[in-house]
């Protein structure tokens, strides 16, 4: 949810229908600066209760009733053997616990054993230490010490598996006479362990190779001495009409990398479901959102995660995610989890640039962009005098976000140029995005934390929420320039906004054909990426690596062409489907359609694959009636019937549906495009499982062709191709003539 809840939503718009016309005619020509000072003493103390009711339905703070009921979910699952399920609900389980409690420790202790379950035994040796670290019962810790004991033989760590072994056998020695169940069963696991490591000492296994010793060839990149992150075959320029873009200063071909940049700050979104929608409802909420699946630094994907030490929100890969995060942002951060989820993506996004930029930063780029207003608010004025510059080194320094050496680095300064657009924004909406952030810098003054965002103090010093008598209505002049900061960054991501994309599987996890498609990980600033003018037929393709940008050319560019990227995400160019009804009745009858779409798929996940056939061909039906036959939702259902058909091993009928959702695929996407390479390799699958022998290499082959440009060819889809093709290359000469 890139802006704020519906309710605060509506409560803005309130404010500004109460407010007087003159004062609503200031605002709306006010710049930046004069919107903050004007507006500061608008949030009116009854928002505050406002947002308090609606913080409620975001709960962030550490629950021990939630606690419990995430661990006994955890265990009852654990006991039917569902131990991926019960590793995410022992991680819930955990981010509620307080750090260094026995509570917690058994959460990791427990995680650990469904961990070793699952064959993950370096993590969970981790686990193990971790359940060490913060306390773990004395008495119930030589079941854990075998259990890492099995681990290190499991991972051929001999010598440690042994050492571990003898600590177990001194515990349990302590203890006394050994008469109950428990110490007899250990006894017993303990002699197995002993026997095992002896066999493994006098039969060694051959050594493996390793991903490390597999060099992969790196490729070929020159890095660009102007723009940070780019290829030296690019160059920026800026003009009238085109503002700051970029150009190939030479012939680029297909596949080639073009830019690496990460992300100057990114916001893992939350998903839907952590927001309540009433108070009656549970607030604990089983459903796996984003949230609980990345770490909410790195981005990468999380297996037993890291709860931080203050709120149940925040999960993290490792220790040192953790750590990082609570320096640069996280402490400010931590307290202010609920109003955040309220206020929304983009409102949280622009905190947290203004806190890893630094106050200092943030006040003399604020301080500059006061001397340079008016032409900031005179856009064509602007460009004029920009355009005027001479192609030099002198005229790219002239360049907003370019540095003194005329170089345009992923730097805050490169953020803070990016246009806000702020006159193109309704008066509204700036109103809005002004009430947030005041709400949000009011809550860091109430809370004490004003001398942490200024960068006063170090992270292990906290300030005490100041008292009433203390704190006044008004913020103080250093948090209404980091209110200004913010409010800039917030109407800068209306249209600067990148989203970080990751494939997921959709629908049924057994399924013989993986459905992937691509999903909203997180709301970022990449100041270089920024750089490229939207276009419908792009030229190049942009995939993520946790926190990292590739950008790709996706075609054959000419020297002097401009670089284009797509900024919107699967969208419908056809308007034919609205010609006959209004455009609300059409979004009304979309949502409809959409929900029965989704009861098919659930119809699905419960293995009512008949029932799920005759319901998406009722929809299929109905959208005839009010969609074109090309709409990218037609696609969709003949997407969904071909998985269907697949999951009853029908591959006929599931290729025959997937090559009609191909068909619409490419008539919006292009024949080249990475929706049309994911698309492929669907059917690659369809077709392998088939028996399809020859249509299945032809489909793979140009499957491998548009991923390898788009995703590079090191790319997990790549590496599934070939093995399909591997395997299908191997099959007796009589099986290939008959196919």
């Amino acid at each position: 949810m890139a802006l704020p809840v519906e309710e605060w939503r509506l409560y803005a718009a309130r404010c500004w229908a109460a407010l007087e016309p003159a004062l609503r005619e200031r605002l709306a020509a006010a710049s930046l600066h004069d919107t903050l000072r004007l507006g500061c003493g608008l949030l009116r103390p009854e928002a505050a209760a406002v947002l308090r009711r609606l913080c409620r339905r975001a709960p962030a703070g550490k629950e021990p009733a939630a606690a419990r009921f995430y661990r006994e979910e955890g265990n009852r699952l654990f006991g039917r053997r569902h131990y991926g399920t019960a590793v995410r609900l022992y991680s819930q389980a955990a981010s509620h616990e307080p750090p260094g409690s026995p509570e917690v420790s058994v959460c990791f202790a427990n995680r650990s054993a469904a961990l070793f379950h699952l064959r993950r035994f370096e993590v969970c040796l981790e686990d193990i230490a971790r359940a060490e670290s913060h306390g773990y019962p004395d008495r119930l810790l030589p079941k854990v010490l075998l259990r890492k004991a099995e681990c290190l033989l499991c991972l051929g760590r001999l010598q440690d598996a042994a050492d571990t072994l003898s600590v177990v056998e001194n515990k349990i020695a302590m203890d006394g006479i050994m008469t109950s169940p428990t110490h007899q069963t250990l006894l017993k696991k303990l002699s197995q362990l002993k026997i095992k490591i002896h066999e493994k000492e006098n039969c060694p296994e051959p050594a493996r190779e390793t991903c490390a010793d597999i060099q992969r060839k790196s490729e070929i990149w020159e890095e660009n001495d102007s723009i940070s992150g780019a290829s030296s075959s690019l160059s920026l320029n800026f003009d009238r009409e085109r503002g700051r873009h970029l150009v190939a200063s030479q012939d680029i071909l297909p596949g080639q990398s073009l830019l690496k940049e990460e992300a100057f700050v990114s916001v893992l979104c939350p998903g839907e479901s952590r927001l309540l929608q009433d108070s009656s409802e549970t607030v604990w909420d089983t459903r796996v959102t984003n949230a609980d699946l990345y770490c909410h630094r790195c981005l990468r994907q999380l297996l037993a995660s890291v709860p931080c030490c203050g709120c149940s929100y925040a999960k993290y890969c490792s220790q040192s995610c953790a750590d990082m995060a609570w320096e640069q942002y996280h402490r400010t951060e931590c307290s202010l989890g609920a109003l955040l989820l309220t206020l929304g993506v983009f409102c949280h996004v622009a905190l947290r640039t203004v806190l890893l930029a630094g106050f200092a930063e943030v006040s003399r780029l604020v301080e500059w962009s006061h001397d340079d207003d008016k032409d900031l608010h005179n856009p064509e004025a602007r460009c004029k005098r920009l355009s005027e510059a001479p192609d030099t080194r002198a005229g790219t320094r002239s360049i907003p976000g370019c540095n003194d050496n005329g170089q345009y680095q992923s730097s805050y300064q490169a953020v803070f140029n990016l246009l806000p657009h702020a006159e193109k924004h309704s008066p509204e909406h700036k109103f809005l995005c002004m009430l947030s952030v005041v709400a949000v810098c009011k809550q860091l003054q109430e809370a004490g934390l004003e001398a942490a965002v200024l960068n006063q103090e170090s992270s292990e010093k906290w300030s005490k929420p100041k008292t009433c008598e203390e704190t006044s209505g008004e913020l103080s002049p250093e948090l209404k320039t980091m209110a200004e900061a913010m409010l800039r960054h917030m109407l800068q991501l209306q249209c600067n906004a990148q989203a970080i994309t990751v494939m997921q599987e959709s629908g049924s996890g057994d399924s013989a054909v993986v459905n992937k498609k691509p999903v909203r990980l997180a709301t970022a600033f990449f100041p270089v990426l920024s750089l490229l003018n939207h276009s419908c037929c792009p030229n190049i393709s942009v995939s993520f690596s946790g926190t990292a940008a590739t950008v790709r050319a996706s075609q054959p560019i000419p020297s002097g062409q401009e670089i284009f990227h797509c900024y919107e995400m699967l969208c419908c160019s056809n308007e034919a489907c609205a010609i006959s009804v209004s455009r609300e009745s059409l979004s009304h009858r979309l949502q409809d359609l959409q929900q029965q779409i989704k009861k098919a798929l659930e119809l699905l996940r419960d293995r009512k694959a008949d029932q799920a056939i005759k319901m998406l061909l009722k929809c299929q039906m109905d959208a005839g009636n009010f969609l074109s036959p090309g709409h990218l939702l037609m696609g969709e259902m003949e997407d969904h019937l071909a998985q269907v058909y697949a999951t009853l091993g029908k591959w006929q009928e599931a290729a025959r549906h997937l090559e009609r959702s191909i068909e619409i695929v490419e008539m919006h996407h292009g024949p080249s495009s990475v929706e049309m390479g994911h698309e492929l390799f669907k059917l690659a699958q369809i077709l392998f499982n088939g028996f399809a022998v020859s249509e299945a290499l032809s489909t793979i082959q140009r499957a491998e062709e548009i991923l390898s440009v788009h995703c590079g060819p090191q790319s997990t889809q790549i590496q599934e191709l070939q093995e399909m093709k591997t395997c299908l290359s191997e099959l007796p000469r009589s099986i290939l003539q008959r196919t």
